[in-house]
């Protein structure tokens, strides 16, 4: 049991502006001035962990520019180590451009920069000076290339550490279905779990914790799918898990499965059972969308405790799906 992740994975940073909805092709919409700041799924997942009490790792690239330099400081300054991450000369750092709706829905429109480049060779460069230990939780995303995370996976299984894999964004091709059988546990949203299954939405939180449960064919030994507003179903070896959503005033939701994420691998790789690990998730997840941004919206550890105490949560339900 530990409270230590390694997380590999992306850096990028946020450009980001709120308009009164999202705009259709071939149309301009006017929105508020243009907010700066870092972000990745990687780097988001890292500083989420960092707030709510773990020691991370980061690994991963950047450009030798000064969007790399800023991205860095402020993993430092929130309490990640930065040993497994370098600049990478010539390339530009990773940059995404976001456009949050009023009731904070939004599109992510990414250029990797950096992030492309982190390769099988230089992920084993990165990670030399730190190995992976049986006392580590490593946490992945698909913001790297496949191959990276495979080989990611593949050394955290190697090594005995817990191995969590957020499977976003989804890649136009399919995965190779040995990354999926490396993973203990797979962490993905509704689009995701159907892209995955090559089958329709489900109706339903019941029809999703049955998707939950067909993905654990494909190799997870547990799969959580988050819903949004509907909460997160999970499935593992002790059976289906429902956990409903915490009442939130959403105002923005880009980083909301970063914190699910992060408090996930926190909480399983800390020993919590499943449903109390879904549920803790649930709470970050929830917090992250009342405030503005990716990094800026997570949540600290006390504030998690806070919601799960004063919450009147009872409708939490393991060992069957409704």
């Amino acid at each position: 049991m530990s409270e230590r992740l390694v997380v590999i994975g992306s850096l990028n940073m946020d450009l980001s502006v709120t308009v009164p909805r999202l705009p259709r092709p071939g149309e301009t919409v006017s929105g508020a001035d243009v907010v700066r700041g870092a972000g990745g799924k990687g780097a988001n997942q890292a500083v989420a962990a960092a707030r709510l009490g773990a020691d991370v790792r980061m690994v991963g690239l950047l450009g030798d520019d000064t969007l790399g330099a800023e991205l860095r400081a402020r993993l430092v300054a929130e309490g990640v180590c930065d040993k497994g991450v370098s600049p990478l000369p010539g390339v530009a750092s990773g940059l995404a451009l976001i456009v949050v709706q009023a009731d904070g829905e939004n599109t992510i429109t990414l250029s990797p920069g950096a992030n492309r480049h982190l390769d099988v060779a230089a992920l084993e460069g990165l990670t030399a000076g730190g190995p992976i230990g049986p006392a580590d939780t490593v946490l992945l995303q698909l913001e790297v290339p496949v191959d990276t995370v495979l080989a990611a996976a593949r050394a955290a299984r190697g090594a005995g550490a817990l191995t969590v894999l957020n499977a976003a964004p989804l890649p136009n091709r399919p995965l190779p279905g040995e990354l999926l059988a490396e993973v203990d546990v797979l962490v993905v949203n509704e689009s995701e779990a159907a892209g995955l299954l090559a089958t329709t939405a489900a109706t339903g939180v019941a029809g999703w914790a049955a998707h939950a449960e067909r993905m654990r064919a494909l190799g997870p030994g547990t799969v959580v799918i988050t819903l949004g507003a509907a909460g997160a179903v999970a499935a593992g070896p002790g059976g289906p898990v429902v956990v409903p959503a915490f009442p939130a005033d959403a105002v923005d939701t880009v980083g909301a499965g970063d914190a699910f994420c992060a408090q996930l691998a926190l909480s399983l790789g800390s020993g919590e059972p499943l449903a109390a690990a879904v549920r803790r998730a649930c709470a970050a997840g929830a917090l992250a969308t009342t405030r503005r941004g990716a990094q800026d919206a997570l949540p600290t550890r006390a504030e998690v405790d806070c919601v799960l105490g004063g919450a009147a949560h009872t409708e939490l339900e393991t060992g069957h799906a409704r």
